[in-house]
């Protein structure tokens, strides 16, 4: 509590006088905020892994999200959702009974031959322009040793064998992930019913919108991404494998997926490892094949496919997308430059959705003041001639 006192000079003063009863209060205060610290902390840490599995199973859910709403018209949620993942399992199924050892191996092989093919275009290089670059030199510019750079490719080789060598362990994330995913798509309306009567009734049609859009426009960028990922690669790899290129299934999937992590620009992006492993090979005519496919594919997406399959989706900007996935990826790895775009197109979404554009406002021209002597003899306004 708080009493005034006036000392000798006149001037007033303000004693404070702390009561037990503050003291507790601040002290409980503090001790909440400390324990909601050491919350976060632990959810961020040791639970990490279980919040990234339920991010991706709420976003495989909105990929299969214009699926589920079409079929749903004339089955009931629940059986429109488990239709579309049985046939999105088949279809995996049969695509890794076909060419999954030799996409194992493939991807073994381009790993291991990764670092020489680096060297080669550095050769190649050297040799064309007279440059005396050393791959060593180039490492060292960006702060990294050869001897670093083989134990991260060592270390991504032994950690992708590893995933595919520990069959329990994936098969009990890939059952709990789709699990999650069907609940999260065949509950979604129930779900999002629950939690708008947690908010008071001018947040709930709030709620309702905000949950509407980001569903179905990001439901509808995500699945369009990956059907033109399927598309993209698969396409890749029947060029790939008529040029005869080395590990051509894994640089056709490389390509798909990378082409569509990044829109626009991605496509030349995930072109460069082909590029660069076929003008490594004993044919380097090969490099200049991908390259001429990367160059017409993107033409040929952009004029055809895409306008179609992404009519519906929100447009992202390709300097966003390359800034989210390089943000995502610096903060959470792998995981967060695979969900990076996604959240973006969320985001966007509901920008575009629920901001207010308003009318640029174009600046009026100053009239030009007229000569000095035509000033001097113009009547003042407001006067009359005559």
């Amino acid at each position: 509590m708080k009493q005034p006192a006036v000392p000798s000079d006149g001037v007033s003063a303000v004693r404070v006088l702390l009561s037990p009863a503050n003291v507790w209060r601040s002290g409980l205060a503090v001790a909440a905020v400390v324990a909601v610290v050491l919350f976060l902390r632990f959810v961020v840490t040791d639970a990490g892994s279980l919040i990234a599995m339920l991010v991706m199973a709420w976003f495989l859910s909105l990929a299969m999200e214009p699926a589920v709403r079409r079929l749903s018209r004339y089955m009931p949620r629940g059986r429109a959702t488990l239709l579309v993942m049985t046939l999105s399992i088949l279809a995996l199924v049969i695509f890794l009974f076909m060419f999954g050892n030799m996409f194992v191996q493939q991807v073994a092989a381009l790993l291991r031959a990764l670092p020489g093919a680096v060297g080669g275009i550095v050769e190649w290089c050297n040799t064309r322009f007279g440059t005396r670059y050393e791959i060593s030199d180039i490492l060292e510019s960006i702060n990294l040793t050869p001897q670093q750079a083989a134990g991260y490719a060592q270390g991504a080789l032994d950690g992708a064998l590893g995933l595919l060598g520990t069959v329990t362990g994936t098969v009990f994330n890939l059952f709990t992930l789709m699990l999650l995913a069907f609940y999260f798509s065949a509950d979604g309306p129930r779900l999002r019913r629950w939690v708008a009567q947690l908010l008071p009734g001018r947040f709930q049609q709030v709620f309702i919108s905000i949950w509407d859009v980001s569903t179905i426009k990001t439901g509808g960028y995500v699945s369009s991404r990956l059907i033109l990922a399927a598309i993209n690669g698969t396409a890749s790899a029947l060029v790939f494998l008529a040029l005869d290129m080395p590990s051509w299934l894994a640089l056709g999937a490389w390509t798909g997926l990378v082409a569509q992590l990044v829109p626009t620009i991605g496509t030349y992006i995930s072109i460069a490892l082909p590029v660069v492993v076929g003008l490594v090979s004993s044919r380097p005519w090969i490099g200049l094949a991908a390259l001429a496919w990367g160059v017409l594919y993107q033409q040929v997406e952009n004029l055809t496919l895409e306008p179609k399959i992404s009519s519906r989706a929100v447009d992202i900007h390709p300097g966003v997308s390359f800034a989210a996935v390089i943000l995502g990826a610096s903060l959470f790895g792998a995981m967060g430059a695979l969900l990076a775009v996604p959240v973006v197109a969320m985001l966007l979404s509901l920008v575009d959705t629920f901001a207010i554009r308003q009318e640029l406002q174009e600046a009026v021209p100053e009239e030009p003041e007229p000569p000095k002597g035509e000033r001097d003899s113009a009547p003042p306004k407001g006067s009359h001639l005559g």
